[in-house]
Order: structure tokens, then C-alpha cells, then sequence
């Protein structure tokens, strides 16, 4: 769905409950309040597949503004530097340089605003409560990142990252390099993965839209494989496969070391599994489809 402005994720699962009479609904991706965009929401036994969905790349179009910070690098926080801009703080060829080292990345230290734990609170509430906040770098990794639209004082950029990115942090970090106080003014998720803005459903919706079923996410999201009669037996048993349990043996360019979506003969996911070794391991299995529409 593509999640309006001024509502958290979990705010958009609440209503989808009430929309979907379902109790069992998840997303995946955070989409912070300010944010706009495509959110993945799941339903029924497709919860399980949130940590692979969540995994894939992420596109953004961010503005940022300069000449103000924010304690939580974006437009809906409190204000806590401001600095005049001029046109010689923000030169091309300085920009192009700061673009240049964003691309480079490899690691980020998140906003101390976050919902990561310190100790076993949420980092958020201990800047709230101005407690010291003090996040590790992350691993990271930035796919690509261009320069859409300028002004005297914003940018407007594009850019793709992988999970664990902020681009609350992008603002911050970009600011710095060029000796200013920056923040996020407007950002949009345009794609999760395999999954596009443009074919988004606004939100909330009059009535509840079709659904994609489980199967046909995982396959959007992950390499497939189709399980023999006996195979998709033992999938839903939870036991060791072997290459013969397939249809068709699996390869390297198949599996290498990443999660597949085993499906049966009929299409419908059966688990999500992975090669250890000479055998396949399941790591989530699913029960069969729900009622019609459910995700």
C-alpha cells in the first residue's frame, strides 16, 4: 500500500485488521510517520515471510533541507541547530564530493531517535528521556544515489540502499560534510524489493483490495523451487530434503547460500528453506492457503 504522511506502520496494521477482519497482520519495512510510500502488509500465514521480505533493497526519494537540525533528523522533530545558508556552502563540486562518499559507504551510525535497543530500551526513549545515546556503526550498503532537483538551501536525490540504511542519517551526514545542519523535509518509498510504487494501493482504501497470496510474494522476493509429491510431504514435516525431493536438482545459481521458496506441484508455498551442505533445511513452513484473498 502506499502509506500516506502523518501515520506510523503500526497505525496502518490496525486498520487493516479492522478492513480485513483479520487479527494476524504485520508489515514489512518501518515507514517512519513522516514517510510516504510503499509499505508491504502482510496477512495470515505471509507474516512469516517478513524477515526475507524486509531483506531486499529499498528505493527513497528524499529532500533535505539545509540550515536546520532536528533531534530526529527529519521535519517532524524539535529543532536544535540553525545556520544561515549561502550559495558557497553548498558548491557543485563540494555536493558531488558528499554524494560521492554517501555511494561509498559501507557503514552508517543510525539516528539516536530509532527503534533500536540500548541495553534493552529503545534508543528513542532514552534520547527522550536525555539519557546519552550512542549507536554502533552498521554494515550498509547504497545500490545507487543521485541528484534529482536542487535549491539555494534543499536537494530533492534518489537513491537505493539495503536494509539497515536510514536516510535520516543520509541527511545528517551529507549536512556535515559540507559545515551544515541538515534534515529530512519529505521522503517516499518508492519500491520494497520487487514490490512498486505504482502498483501501491492508496490507503486506507473503501474496501478491501485483492490480495497477493503468500506464494506469489515469495516468488517475487526469492529464487523457487519446485518440491516433488514426497518432497512437499517432508517439507510440511519439517525434515532434511535432498537434491531428489525436487522436480528439477538445484544448482548453485539456484541456492548458493540464500533462502528459496520451496513450492508444490499446485504453486502454493509449502517453506522457505535453504541448502546446508548435501541437504535442504527448512526455516519457516507454512500450512497451505487460507481463505480466498488471504495474504
Amino acid at each position: 500500500m502506499d502509506k500516506p504522511a502523518g501515520r506510523t506502520s503500526h497505525d496502518v496494521v490496525l486498520q487493516a485488521r479492522r478492513l480485513f477482519k483479520q487479527r494476524s497482520v504485520g508489515h514489512a519495512g518501518t515507514l517512519d510517520p513522516l514517510a510516504t510510500g510503499v509499505l508491504l502488509l502482510l496477512f495470515g500465514e505471509a507474516t512469516k515471510l517478513s524477515a526475507y521480505l524486509t531483506a531486499d533493497d529499498k528505493s527513497y526519494q528524499a529532500r533535505i533541507r539545509f540550515g536546520s537540525a532536528t533531534d530526529t533528523l527529519d521535519a517532524d522533530g524539535r529543532v536544535v541547530e540553525e545556520r544561515a545558508v549561502s550559495p558557497e556552502h553548498i558548491r557543485d563540486a563540494d555536493l558531488e564530493s558528499a554524494l560521492a562518499l554517501e555511494r561509498a559507504r559501507t557503514e552508517q551510525v543510525p539516528p539516536a531517535v530509532s527503534a533500536l535497543k540500548i541495553r534493552g530500551a529503545r534508543a528513542h526513549s532514552l534520547s527522550r528521556r536525555g539519557e546519552p545515546v550512542t549507536l554502533a556503526p552498521r554494515p550498509v550498503r547504497v545500490s545507487s544515489l543521485e541528484l534529482v532537483a536542487r535549491g539555494e538551501d534543499w536537494i530533492v536525490v534518489a537513491l537505493s540502499v539495503s536494509k539497515g540504511y536510514y536516510v535520516r542519517s543520509l541527511a545528517r551526514d551529507l549536512g556535515q560534510r559540507l559545515g551544515l545542519p541538515a534534515h529530512i523535509e519529505e521522503l517516499r518509498r518508492t519500491a520494497s524489493g520487487a514490490f512498486r510504487l505504482d502498483e501501491a494501493v492508496a490507503w486506507p482504501p473503501q474496501a478491501p483490495p485483492p490480495l497477493l497470496t503468500a506464494s506469489a510474494a515469495a516468488a517475487r522476493s526469492l529464487p523457487v523451487l519446485e518440491l516433488t509429491e514426497e518432497g512437499a510431504v517432508r517439507a510440511r514435516q519439517g525434515k532434511e530434503l535432498r537434491d531428489a525431493h525436487f522436480t528439477a536438482a538445484p544448482s548453485a545459481d539456484d541456492e548458493g547460500d540464500r533462502p528459496c521458496a520451496w513450492l508444490d506441484r499446485t504453486g502454493e508455498l509449502v517453506a522457505v528453506g535453504h541448502r546446508v551442505n548435501e541437504a535442504h533445511v527448512v526455516l519457516r513452513g507454512f500450512r497451505g492457503a487460507l481463505s480466498s484473498g488471504s495474504g
